[in-house]
Protein backbone atom coordinates (compact mmCIF):
# COMPACT_ATOMS: atom_id res chain seq x y z
CA UNK A 1 0.00 0.00 0.00
CA UNK A 2 2.71 2.55 1.18
CA UNK A 3 4.56 1.59 -2.12
CA UNK A 4 1.50 1.62 -4.28
CA UNK A 5 1.00 5.45 -2.69
CA UNK A 6 4.40 6.35 -3.39
CA UNK A 7 4.44 5.63 -7.18
CA UNK A 8 1.26 7.17 -7.48
CA UNK A 9 2.86 10.77 -5.89
CA UNK A 10 5.88 10.49 -7.75
CA UNK A 11 4.21 10.07 -10.79
CA UNK A 12 1.97 12.64 -10.53
CA UNK A 13 4.92 15.04 -8.90
CA UNK A 14 6.61 14.72 -11.76
CA UNK A 15 3.48 15.44 -14.06
CA UNK A 16 3.46 18.96 -11.93
CA UNK A 17 7.07 19.72 -12.37
CA UNK A 18 6.58 19.79 -16.04
CA UNK A 19 4.20 22.59 -15.52
CA UNK A 20 4.94 24.74 -12.78
CA UNK A 21 8.54 25.71 -11.64
CA UNK A 22 8.16 24.63 -8.27
CA UNK A 23 5.29 22.48 -6.10
CA UNK A 24 3.97 22.52 -2.95
CA UNK A 25 3.96 19.82 -0.61
CA UNK A 26 2.17 19.27 2.83
CA UNK A 27 3.11 16.31 4.95
CA UNK A 28 1.29 14.46 7.92
CA UNK A 29 3.27 13.05 10.81
CA UNK A 30 2.64 9.54 12.26
CA UNK A 31 3.56 6.01 12.26
CA UNK A 32 1.17 5.09 9.32
CA UNK A 33 2.81 7.05 6.96
CA UNK A 34 6.01 5.13 7.63
CA UNK A 35 5.89 3.04 4.21
CA UNK A 36 4.61 5.61 2.11
CA UNK A 37 7.75 7.84 3.17
CA UNK A 38 9.80 4.82 2.91
CA UNK A 39 9.47 4.38 -1.10
CA UNK A 40 8.49 8.42 -2.03
CA UNK A 41 12.24 9.03 -0.28
CA UNK A 42 13.53 7.20 -3.19
CA UNK A 43 10.99 8.08 -6.07
CA UNK A 44 12.70 9.81 -8.90
CA UNK A 45 12.01 13.55 -8.44
CA UNK A 46 13.66 16.73 -8.49
CA UNK A 47 13.45 17.73 -5.21
CA UNK A 48 15.09 20.81 -5.50
CA UNK A 49 11.97 22.26 -6.92
CA UNK A 50 10.24 20.91 -3.94
CA UNK A 51 8.88 23.04 -0.78
CA UNK A 52 7.66 20.77 1.91
CA UNK A 53 5.49 21.80 4.90
CA UNK A 54 4.14 19.73 7.97
CA UNK A 55 -0.04 19.88 9.22
CA UNK A 56 0.29 19.90 12.40
CA UNK A 57 2.69 20.36 15.50
CA UNK A 58 2.20 20.06 19.47
CA UNK A 59 2.75 23.06 21.34
CA UNK A 60 4.18 22.05 24.75
CA UNK A 61 7.08 20.03 23.63
CA UNK A 62 10.61 22.00 23.46
CA UNK A 63 12.39 21.86 20.54
CA UNK A 64 13.88 19.19 19.48
CA UNK A 65 11.46 16.48 21.35
CA UNK A 66 12.19 13.44 18.86
CA UNK A 67 7.93 13.07 19.39
CA UNK A 68 7.70 16.14 17.77
CA UNK A 69 6.06 16.13 14.67
CA UNK A 70 8.61 17.95 13.14
CA UNK A 71 11.41 15.41 14.48
CA UNK A 72 9.60 12.65 12.88
CA UNK A 73 9.34 14.27 9.61
CA UNK A 74 12.67 15.52 9.38
CA UNK A 75 13.98 11.80 10.33
CA UNK A 76 11.74 10.33 7.61
CA UNK A 77 11.67 12.28 4.28
CA UNK A 78 12.74 15.94 5.47
CA UNK A 79 16.41 15.02 5.79
CA UNK A 80 16.65 11.67 3.26
CA UNK A 81 15.69 14.58 0.44
CA UNK A 82 16.81 18.07 -0.84
CA UNK A 83 14.41 20.11 -0.65
CA UNK A 84 14.05 23.29 -2.28
CA UNK A 85 12.99 24.21 1.35
CA UNK A 86 11.61 22.93 4.29
CA UNK A 87 9.33 24.96 6.58
CA UNK A 88 8.77 23.53 9.86
CA UNK A 89 5.99 24.71 11.92
CA UNK A 90 7.63 25.92 14.97
CA UNK A 91 5.26 27.36 17.53
CA UNK A 92 5.78 27.29 21.29
CA UNK A 93 3.65 28.33 23.96
CA UNK A 94 5.70 31.76 24.20
CA UNK A 95 4.54 32.96 20.86
CA UNK A 96 1.77 31.09 19.35
CA UNK A 97 0.01 33.96 17.68
CA UNK A 98 3.04 34.88 16.30
CA UNK A 99 3.94 31.63 15.11
CA UNK A 100 0.33 31.24 13.51
CA UNK A 101 0.60 34.26 11.64
CA UNK A 102 4.47 33.47 10.16
CA UNK A 103 3.22 29.85 9.13
CA UNK A 104 -0.13 31.67 7.45
CA UNK A 105 1.92 33.52 5.63
CA UNK A 106 4.00 31.01 4.32
CA UNK A 107 1.13 29.03 3.09
CA UNK A 108 -0.24 32.13 1.35
CA UNK A 109 3.25 32.96 -0.22
CA UNK A 110 3.11 28.52 -1.47
CA UNK A 111 -0.31 27.87 -2.30
CA UNK A 112 -0.57 23.80 -1.95
CA UNK A 113 -0.51 21.39 -4.51
CA UNK A 114 -0.68 18.48 -2.88
CA UNK A 115 -1.50 17.06 0.60
CA UNK A 116 -0.39 13.80 1.91
CA UNK A 117 -2.41 12.48 5.01
CA UNK A 118 -3.79 10.28 6.89
CA UNK A 119 -6.91 9.20 9.09
CA UNK A 120 -7.23 9.23 13.09
CA UNK A 121 -9.06 6.24 15.07
CA UNK A 122 -11.57 9.15 15.83
CA UNK A 123 -11.98 10.24 12.07
CA UNK A 124 -9.65 13.18 12.16
CA UNK A 125 -7.38 14.53 9.72
CA UNK A 126 -4.97 16.21 10.52
CA UNK A 127 -6.07 17.52 14.69
CA UNK A 128 -8.92 18.27 13.79
CA UNK A 129 -10.54 15.86 16.13
CA UNK A 130 -14.83 15.68 15.72
CA UNK A 131 -15.62 17.92 18.60
CA UNK A 132 -13.22 21.00 17.33
CA UNK A 133 -13.86 20.00 13.19
CA UNK A 134 -15.46 22.86 11.08
CA UNK A 135 -15.72 22.24 7.70
CA UNK A 136 -16.21 25.86 7.20
CA UNK A 137 -13.50 27.08 9.47
CA UNK A 138 -12.28 30.41 8.19
CA UNK A 139 -9.07 30.44 9.81
CA UNK A 140 -6.20 28.55 8.44
CA UNK A 141 -4.29 27.22 11.43
CA UNK A 142 -5.64 27.05 14.88
CA UNK A 143 -4.85 26.01 18.00
CA UNK A 144 -7.19 22.87 19.45
CA UNK A 145 -7.11 20.55 22.54
CA UNK A 146 -6.68 17.03 21.74
CA UNK A 147 -9.67 14.68 22.69
CA UNK A 148 -8.91 11.51 24.50
CA UNK A 149 -9.29 9.14 21.72
CA UNK A 150 -7.36 11.08 19.42
CA UNK A 151 -4.37 11.38 22.40
CA UNK A 152 -4.65 7.60 23.03
CA UNK A 153 -3.77 6.62 19.45
CA UNK A 154 -0.31 8.61 20.23
CA UNK A 155 0.05 5.72 22.59
CA UNK A 156 -1.02 2.89 20.40
CA UNK A 157 1.26 3.99 17.90
CA UNK A 158 3.91 4.08 20.33
CA UNK A 159 4.68 7.46 20.38
CA UNK A 160 4.13 8.19 24.26
CA UNK A 161 3.93 5.41 26.75
CA UNK A 162 1.01 6.54 28.46
CA UNK A 163 -1.91 9.20 28.34
CA UNK A 164 -0.61 11.35 30.44
CA UNK A 165 2.20 12.24 28.94
CA UNK A 166 0.74 13.02 25.54
CA UNK A 167 0.57 16.15 24.88
CA UNK A 168 -2.93 17.86 25.32
CA UNK A 169 -3.11 21.10 23.10
CA UNK A 170 -1.84 21.53 19.54
CA UNK A 171 -1.79 23.82 16.82
CA UNK A 172 -3.29 22.59 13.29
CA UNK A 173 -4.43 23.33 10.03
CA UNK A 174 -7.60 23.90 9.79
CA UNK A 175 -10.16 21.10 7.67
CA UNK A 176 -10.59 24.05 4.81
CA UNK A 177 -6.56 24.77 4.56
CA UNK A 178 -6.21 21.35 3.46
CA UNK A 179 -9.19 21.05 1.42
CA UNK A 180 -7.80 23.74 -0.78
CA UNK A 181 -4.80 21.44 -1.86
CA UNK A 182 -5.32 19.80 -5.96
CA UNK A 183 -5.07 16.85 -4.81
CA UNK A 184 -5.58 14.61 -1.96
CA UNK A 185 -3.33 11.61 -1.33
CA UNK A 186 -4.93 9.85 1.94
CA UNK A 187 -2.82 6.50 3.74
CA UNK A 188 -4.66 4.72 5.64
CA UNK A 189 -3.11 1.26 7.47
CA UNK A 190 -4.52 -1.66 10.09
CA UNK A 191 -7.69 -2.38 11.64
CA UNK A 192 -7.30 0.02 13.94
CA UNK A 193 -8.56 2.54 11.58
CA UNK A 194 -11.07 0.22 10.15
CA UNK A 195 -14.05 1.43 11.59
CA UNK A 196 -13.05 5.37 10.98
CA UNK A 197 -12.48 4.23 7.22
CA UNK A 198 -15.96 2.46 6.98
CA UNK A 199 -17.73 5.88 8.48
CA UNK A 200 -15.20 7.88 5.76
CA UNK A 201 -16.59 5.82 2.72
CA UNK A 202 -19.98 4.64 3.45
CA UNK A 203 -21.07 7.07 5.93
CA UNK A 204 -23.03 10.87 6.25
CA UNK A 205 -20.75 13.67 5.37
CA UNK A 206 -20.29 15.36 8.65
CA UNK A 207 -17.54 16.74 11.22
CA UNK A 208 -18.84 13.51 13.39
CA UNK A 209 -16.51 11.93 11.10
CA UNK A 210 -14.05 14.67 9.82
CA UNK A 211 -12.27 12.81 6.83
CA UNK A 212 -15.72 11.87 4.86
CA UNK A 213 -15.32 16.14 3.83
CA UNK A 214 -12.67 14.17 1.49
CA UNK A 215 -15.77 12.92 -0.48
CA UNK A 216 -16.48 16.51 -0.91
CA UNK A 217 -12.90 16.81 -2.81
CA UNK A 218 -12.44 16.90 -6.50
CA UNK A 219 -9.23 14.86 -6.50
CA UNK A 220 -8.78 12.85 -3.13
CA UNK A 221 -7.11 8.79 -3.23
CA UNK A 222 -8.14 6.54 -0.54
CA UNK A 223 -5.05 3.97 -0.20
CA UNK A 224 -6.04 1.27 1.96
CA UNK A 225 -4.56 -2.12 3.27
CA UNK A 226 -6.87 -4.95 3.97
CA UNK A 227 -7.23 -4.40 7.34
CA UNK A 228 -7.88 -1.02 7.28
CA UNK A 229 -10.35 -1.38 4.77
CA UNK A 230 -12.12 -4.82 5.64
CA UNK A 231 -15.59 -3.49 6.61
CA UNK A 232 -15.65 -1.93 3.07
CA UNK A 233 -14.77 -5.26 1.70
CA UNK A 234 -17.70 -6.68 4.08
CA UNK A 235 -20.12 -4.31 2.32
CA UNK A 236 -18.77 -5.69 -1.24
CA UNK A 237 -19.24 -9.37 -0.65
Amino acid sequence: MGKAAACDAGAYMRKLLKIKDEINCIFAAAPSQNEFLKYLAVQDIEWSRVNAFHMDEYISLKKGDERLFASFLKANIFDKVRFKKVHYMEINEASIDEGIREYEELLVEHPVDIVFMGIGENGHIAFNDPHVADFRDNKTIKVVDLDEKCRMQQVHDGCFPSLEEVPKYAVTLTIPALMRATKIFCIVPSATKAEAVKLTVLGEVTEKCPATILRKHSDATLYLDREAGKYLIQEVE
